[in-house]
């Protein structure tokens, strides 16, 4: 309530705070309250010419666009270690004035890379991450992708790239956070990714990816299975969305 129409209610009740009031008592209020106004010797009379008091209230802030899309894909139980900004250039467009669909790859290609040092990063520190995108060791592959366009990108913009794990498999991304998939255990060789795209110049989700990564032995050139702590670290990152209630 503004500090305004909190002055009207007191003048008009004496000083007592109430709620809302039927047609002809508002009236009545109102006729009361201008008449208190014109009253030189009221505490509530404004000179003409000038205005109220400010509201008590500090004004609200909004966020930014970068802020917006961080809390909402959090919300939905994205991964914050895999948030990856991706600039949109003149060059994504194509001939129909919007960027090229097949670029949304390279998008989510950037932010799994980004997602997978950070995995590394956790599994073994630098000397991991960085092994993790040279194909040393054990590491992952991509196995299959899947992308849902819901609204189409133009240049200037810039999107956020994030991913979450789940043990899948999806026939719609709605399904991800169903009890369904929640109570799926995740195999021992591959998982689900969800991906999305977060679009800071339309302030909404515009494009979902759901992929197949699987443990994969660089050094063997075979499938593999990574162990309790590989598989501790992306359980976590599956828990998220469990522990934000988030869903799609």
């Amino acid at each position: 309530m503004s500090a305004l129409r909190r002055l009207y209610q007191r003048a008009a009740f004496g000083g007592v705070v109430v709620g809302r009031a039927p047609l002809h008592v508002r009236y009545s209020s109102i006729h009361a309250l201008r008449e208190r106004f014109k009253d030189q010797t009221s505490p509530f009379h404004l000179p003409p010419g000038t205005q109220g008091p400010d509201s008590p209230d500090p004004p609200a802030e909004e966020a930014s666009p970068a802020e917006e899309g961080r809390a909402k894909l959090i919300e939905l139980g994205y991964d914050p270690d895999s948030f990856w900004e991706q600039p949109v250039v003149w060059g994504d467009h194509d001939s129909f004035q919007h960027v090229n669909n097949v670029r949304y790859l390279r998008f989510f290609e950037s932010g799994r890379i980004h997602w997978m040092r950070a995995l590394g990063q956790e599994l073994g520190g630098p000397a991991k991450a960085d092994a993790m995108i040279k194909g040393k060791g054990v590491s992952l592959i991509l196995k299959s992708v899947s992308l849902e366009y819901r609204r189409p990108v133009v240049f200037p913009d810039t999107l956020l790239v994030a991913h979450k794990p789940h043990p899948g498999p999806l026939y719609t991304s709605s399904k991800v956070d169903s009890p369904e998939v929640k109570t799926r255990r995740q195999a021992k060789t591959h998982f689900h990714v969800m991906g999305a795209i977060w679009s800071y110049a339309q302030r909404r989700i515009v494009t979902e990816s759901d992929s197949v990564l699987v443990w994969y032995d660089y050094d063997k050139l075979a499938k593999c299975d990574p162990g309790e702590e590989a598989r501790a670290v992306i359980q976590r990152r599956m828990d998220l969305g469990k522990t934000n209630g988030g869903t799609s």
